[in-house]
């Protein structure tokens, strides 16, 4: 035989979950397009960008009680990496589908996040751990001892591949030509 819970320990349970989704609400509200941005260094789709904010902010919803942090953004911010790194490893095993049909792209304008087509193009040619480490530490303006702990790694990794990454950034023809009058 099971016995009820009292009614104000039910309450109790129900306030506290109150309290953390509103808590996570302005997080979100506060850290959602930084998080895009991010997401769409990595990507380079603004769609793509969007799902893989919203799997890790669902991934995270579940876990926000538990989370201890001052400041979450770190947290979420490596649960955005694993969902990156995830879809890339899966996304190489998929493959396209052509349809007749062209879907309107929305009015996202990707000068916003970064005022260069060029570089853009450059991020897109790195392999992926070179291409988040560059936006970790150049975009997201993170030390290499934090890069490293984000990704897991070691400080010398993020310094030898930030090193190779802009090394191939400043032999990209399209960031060459660009530079020059």
């Amino acid at each position: 035989m099971t016995e009820s819970l009292p009614a104000h320990v039910v309450v109790r349970e129900e306030s506290g979950r109150l309290s953390a989704d509103a808590d996570f609400e302005g997080f979100v509200a506060a850290n959602y397009q930084a998080l895009v941005r991010v997401a769409y260094l990595l990507t380079q789709e603004r769609q793509l960008a969007e799902d893989h904010v919203q799997t890790a902010l669902l991934k995270c919803w579940r876990v926000w009680g538990r989370i201890e942090a001052e400041d979450p953004y770190p947290y979420v911010r490596r649960t955005l990496l694993n969902t990156y790194f995830a879809w890339w490893r899966r996304a190489k095993d998929r493959r396209e589908h052509l349809t007749e049909a062209i879907l309107d792209s929305g009015s996202y304008d990707a000068h916003a996040v970064v005022d260069n087509a060029d570089l853009l193009a450059a991020l897109r040619r790195l392999p992926k751990k070179m291409r988040a480490i560059v936006v970790l530490r150049y975009f997201e303006d993170l030390s290499e001892a934090d890069t490293a702990a984000v990704l897991g790694c070691s400080v010398g990794t993020v310094k030898s591949q930030s090193h190779r990454a802009l090394s191939k950034l400043r032999l990209d023809p399209d960031l060459t030509q660009a530079a020059r009058p």
